[in-house]
């Protein structure tokens, strides 16, 4: 569905008036009603720097004070992830990240050892993702590797989120078709014609938007016309996310997810519900709710 066919610029004020949607009260923005959605934030990490910075109990009332009712978390190490999800087990779902000790974005897929790990981690732990991690470029030296993750995911119905552009997308795949992945921050500086583009290529695909809210919400009066077709038409697809790589982001969580309330604020109801915590409900085999928030 093309956007000249579906949407207006959705704006806080309402829609515009010349959109073949406007007359359509199932379509009007949620606006201020989006404060009451609960949300769920598919990218969060604890990362070792942020243990003496927030802990945990912190970390778990930073979401109650932003309606987060749970958080898809990978950590460097894991061991970040694993202090949260036994803090608080119904607020958490665990991922697991690829980086410890030596081992990280640049370097992981080299290290020793790397699958052993992985699966010993699985093997012990109830992590129902493997990643966020990052495929910087092609190396068709790594495909056994690949394809031993594929495998472990495969056997456990579990996404691999992925930090990449494009085409590695495309070669995890091609190596397997069957493979369910989230795309980390669809793409992060991939053009929204590219995001669009694989999203369509690949009808399993999902993304997470973390680090593209203020792409999506362009020039601050509208939404930008390309993202807006892509979340429409990929509404049932998308997630939000914060990516708290770094303290300070931890520091500006209540900004982000601000900013994301309010892209989400311009969009139908409907469609709003689905990307800020439906879609992971379906995605996870959660209920997802704002009694959740106050609790562990």
């Amino acid at each position: 569905m093309k956007l000249s066919a579906i949407v207006a610029i959705v704006c806080l004020g309402g829609v515009l008036t010349n959109s073949p949607i406007a007359a359509d009260d199932d379509h009007t923005p949620i606006g201020e009603a989006v404060k009451d959605l609960p949300l769920f934030d598919a990218h969060v990490h604890y990362k070792e720097p942020a243990w003496s910075h927030s802990p945990v109990k912190s970390v778990i009332e930073l979401m109650d004070k932003n309606g987060v009712a749970m958080a898809l978390v990978s950590s460097t190490p894991d061991e970040g992830t694993i202090m949260l999800w036994e803090y608080a087990p119904n607020r958490i779902v665990p991922e697991l990240r690829p980086y410890h000790g030596s081992a990280g974005s640049s370097n992981w897929t080299k290290m020793k050892g790397m699958d052993a790990y992985l699966e010993g981690r699985l093997e012990t732990y109830p992590h129902e993702g493997i990643g966020e991690f990052h495929i910087r470029q092609l190396d068709m030296s790594d495909e056994p590797l690949f394809r031993q993750i594929i495998a472990m995911a495969k056997e456990r119905d579990l996404y691999l989120h992925v930090h990449s552009g494009p085409e590695p997308v495309r070669w995890l795949y091609s190596l397997d078709p069957e493979v369910k992945i989230i795309w980390a921050h669809a793409g992060l500086s991939t053009p929204a014609a590219g995001v669009y583009e694989l999203m369509e290529q690949y009808p399993g695909l999902l993304a997470d938007t973390s680090l593209r809210e203020y792409d999506i919400l362009g020039n601050g009066e509208n939404l930008d016309p390309e993202w807006l077709e892509i979340v429409f038409d990929f509404q049932d697809r998308l997630m939000i996310g914060s990516d708290t790589w770094i303290n300070n982001q931890w520091d500006n969580y209540s900004e982000i997810m601000s900013k994301n309330r309010l892209w989400l604020s311009r969009l139908p109801r409907k469609v709003a519900e689905k990307i800020a915590y439906q879609n992971a409900e379906r995605v996870f085999g959660r209920e997802i709710s704002m009694d959740q928030i106050g609790t562990k």
